[in-house]
């Protein structure tokens, strides 16, 4: 049984009467009964709070002639020099018609980066460290890409997608394609699920290692701070590596749904 962090703690004692109650209604049993909502979902609630929260503030400061530095941050996000933000990816892979797709692949990118970030802040959790939120995500995208090929091309015009070009090794090829489809569940589920797991795991060791070198030399006064450089250096790497893992990961979540959802809604399918 999971020990609830302080977020958890307030979101249950908030909400945690009515998700108690729905769970009993599904007759499903919480992990810990005191706690009906765990930690991860806590978490993701936070970052939704966070979210709705900073974008209405940028929403209300936003300025065409005078744009602030948080203002150019989140459009360096959308688009860029070097061609990788969202809005580029898009226009790279579906250049007619991409922008329709923005805000539902740029909302699952940007909550997967804020998820994969929040732990940066002592004492929380990356909720994607949790297998069932990539597997959330994952399923998102699964429906959303195949809801897109249903509305472009009709039933019978998404399901020839599964055919294969050659009409007579269509037996062949539709449970291959299936296949093919379903395992891009696991492919972005485990992905994502892994590699946070392992980063945040290594950025909570090195960040206390830190900590506790911190601790150690301060009781040699400035000559022990000074001496301690190099060690404090080793842990800041890994830390920096969590970083670097957190919006790389990001990266491939955003990257991935455009690549499915350009092979479902272009003209040649």
């Amino acid at each position: 049984m999971e020990k609830p962090i302080w977020v958890t703690v307030i979101v249950n004692r908030l909400l945690g009467k009515p998700a108690g109650a729905l769970l009993a209604a599904l007759h499903i049993t919480p992990a810990n009964p005191a706690y009906p909502i765990p930690n991860h979902v806590s978490m993701e609630i936070l970052v939704l709070v966070i979210a709705v929260i900073f974008f209405l503030w940028l929403k209300a400061t936003m300025s065409v002639d005078r744009p602030g530095a948080v203002q150019q941050v989140m459009e360096m996000i959308l688009t860029n020099p070097m061609g990788v933000g969202i809005k580029d990816l898009i226009k790279d892979n579906i250049p007619h018609g991409g922008d329709q797709y923005l805000p539902m692949i740029g909302t699952i990118g940007i909550f997967i980066l804020l998820c994969n970030l929040i732990n940066i802040i002592p004492t929380l959790d990356a909720p994607t460290a949790t297998v069932t939120v990539p597997l959330g995500c994952a399923i998102i995208v699964f429906v959303y890409y195949n809801l897109v090929g249903l509305m472009k091309h009709g039933p019978l015009g998404h399901a020839k997608h599964f055919l294969g070009p050659i009409l007579p090794m269509a037996p062949l090829m539709f449970p291959i394609e299936v296949f093919s489809h379903l395992f891009r569940l696991l492919s972005l589920t485990v992905r994502l699920w892994v590699n946070m797991l392992v980063s945040e795991m290594l950025y909570v060791i090195f960040l206390g290692m830190m900590l506790e070198i911190y601790i150690f030399v301060g009781k040699f006064g400035a000559v022990g701070y000074a001496s301690a450089i190099l060690p404090l250096g080793i842990p800041l790497i890994f830390i920096l590596l969590h970083f670097f893992v957190a919006i790389l990961q990001a990266f491939v979540f955003t990257i991935l749904p455009i690549i499915y959802v350009a092979g479902v809604a272009g003209d040649e399918h």
